[in-house]
C-alpha cells in the first residue's frame, strides 16, 4: 500500500512539474529556446528557465590555483587529421602541417562585420587566463589552466546585432553546439588557444576551442571552424538525446 502511494505521489509530482513547464514556456517563448517535443525536452527548457530566472546572470565558475591542476584525459577526441576516421578534414590536416599559421576562425551571421580571425588575430586581443574544472557528462572531472580571449570581445569586434539570440559553433570534426547570448558573453567563456602554459594540444582541440565554464564539458567545442550568430534557435540535441542546456 505504501509503495502504491509513493508511486502515486511521484507521478503527481512529475505531472505537476510537466504541467507547470507547459504553462510557463509559452509565456516565455521569446526568451526560451523552443526545445519542445517530449517530456525530457520540456524538462530541459524548464531547467533553462529556472537557471535564468533564479540564478545571477553572470555568476562565476570556481577558479583554482596552480597546485590544483590535474591530469586531463582527452576522452571523446575525434582527431580531424586522422584519415582513418569518418571525421577526417583535409583542410584541418593542412592547417596542422603548417602549425596552424593559415588557420582562421570565421564569424558569420547576425554581425555587422563578418570575417575571419587568424590565430595571431585572436592573440592580439587582451589575453585571459583561468584555472577551472571541466565536468564531463561521463562523470569525471579535471582541472586545467586555459589561456585565450573572451568570446564576447570577439563578438563585439564583429559587431553583433541587437536581434542576436544564439551563437552556434561548428568544428572541423563535424561537431556543432549552440549557446545563448548570456553564456556567450559570460566573462569566463573564452576562445582558448593555450592549456597549462602551452599551445592548445591537438587532443584538446587545437588550435582553438571554446570553453563554456558554466556548462557541462560537451558544450566546450574543440577544433573550431566557424561561429554563426543567429536570431533563430538550432536544437543540437534532438539527434543524440543530450540536453541543449546543461548549466551548472
Amino acid at each position: 500500500m505504501k509503495k502504491k502511494n509513493l508511486i502515486t505521489r511521484r507521478t503527481a509530482i512529475i505531472t505537476g512539474l510537466t504541467s507547470l513547464g507547459g504553462l510557463l514556456l509559452p509565456g516565455c517563448s521569446k526568451k526560451l529556446p523552443p526545445t519542445y517535443g517530449n517530456i525530457l525536452r520540456m524538462g530541459d527548457a524548464l531547467t533553462y528557465m529556472a537557471h535564468r530566472t533564479l540564478l545571477p546572470g553572470q555568476s562565476m565558475a570556481k577558479e583554482y590555483g596552480y597546485g590544483d591542476i590535474s591530469s586531463f584525459p582527452a576522452t571523446g577526441t575525434t582527431n580531424p587529421g586522422d584519415t582513418a576516421t569518418p571525421f577526417y578534414s583535409e583542410a584541418w590536416a593542412q592547417f596542422k602541417s603548417s602549425e596552424f599559421t593559415n588557420w582562421a576562425l570565421k564569424i558569420e551571421g547576425r554581425v555587422a562585420r563578418p570575417g575571419s580571425y587568424s590565430l595571431a588575430d585572436l592573440q592580439k586581443f587582451p589575453s585571459q587566463k583561468q584555472i577551472t574544472r571541466h565536468t564531463c557528462e561521463e562523470g569525471w572531472s579535471a582541472i586545467a589552466e586555459w589561456t585565450g580571449v573572451p568570446l564576447g570581445r570577439v563578438l563585439n569586434a564583429a559587431g553583433i546585432l541587437p536581434s542576436s539570440r544564439f551563437v552556434n559553433c561548428y568544428a572541423y570534426d563535424g561537431y556543432m553546439e549552440s549557446i545563448d547570448m548570456l553564456d556567450a558573453f559570460h566573462p569566463q567563456t573564452v576562445l582558448a588557444y593555450g592549456m597549462n602554459g602551452r599551445n592548445l594540444p591537438v587532443p584538446h582541440g587545437a588550435p582553438v576551442r571554446l570553453r563554456v565554464e558554466r556548462q557541462v564539458g560537451y558544450k566546450s567545442v574543440k577544433y573550431l571552424q566557424r561561429i554563426v550568430v543567429t536570431d533563430e534557435f538550432v536544437d543540437t540535441s534532438n539527434s543524440d538525446g543530450w540536453a541543449w542546456y546543461v548549466g551548472m
